[in-house]
């Protein structure tokens, strides 16, 4: 697809560094809201970190067994909500979360797809499991955010899952993090490159 305007090159556009394109489905549906292009630059970085996570995840740990598409769909979409909330786009506030999730179910995802846009800042509460953490990881390491409290939650899943050593874990995980937060300053210029506003280019 050749990317015209500001919203197409966000979503298909060559990137620096080379991100992979989101999912056709979270794309098709960015572009008929009419996201902000920066709202969309940062969808495609967060899922191209959730890509790093799920295939390390998937050759390290299969155990696990996470639902790998899942994943991928909720770090594209997790922050959709501010297309209603924009403001949240460069200042803070929660409203886009139940509202990202609502979104989601009026355009036909199913509940547990849309869960990703209420959950990924909330990794606290109940019946989160690892796909959810997987996607608020990947919203905060996508900018080289260490937390460690959401990553000691992560560590434990694998670790009840492999059946290794919880500092074996801790160690293999941050080996990753670091690796992928070392790209961090890119990705960052990627995603400020583009307005918060549809009027902007």
């Amino acid at each position: 697809m050749t990317a015209t305007t500001p919203l197409d090159r966000a979503l298909y556009g060559t990137a620096d560094p080379g991100m992979l394109p989101l999912p056709e489905e979270a794309a098709k549906l960015l572009s008929l809201l009419e996201a902000p292009p920066r709202l969309a630059a940062h969808l495609r970085a967060v899922h191209d970190v959730a890509h790093r996570l799920v295939d390390w995840i998937a050759h390290h740990c299969p155990a696990a067994g996470i639902d790998r598409e899942a994943v991928l769909f909720g770090a594209a979409t997790h922050d959709i909500g501010k297309t209603v909330h924009v403001a949240e786009l460069s200042g803070p506030g929660s409203e886009h979360e139940p509202a990202g999730r609502d979104l989601l179910l009026r355009h036909g995802v199913a509940p547990a797809r849309a869960r990703f846009a209420a959950t990924h800042a909330s990794w606290t509460e109940p019946g989160i499991g690892l796909e959810d953490l997987l996607v608020s990881l990947a919203d905060k390491i996508w900018k080289n955010k260490r937390v460690p409290d959401l990553e000691d939650r992560v560590v434990t899943a694998l670790a009840g899952a492999s059946g290794r050593e919880v500092w074996e874990e801790f160690i293999a995980l941050d080996e990753l993090l670091t690796a992928i937060g070392d790209g961090a300053d890119e990705r960052l210029a990627f995603q400020s490159s583009f307005a918060t506003t549809t009027r902007e280019g």
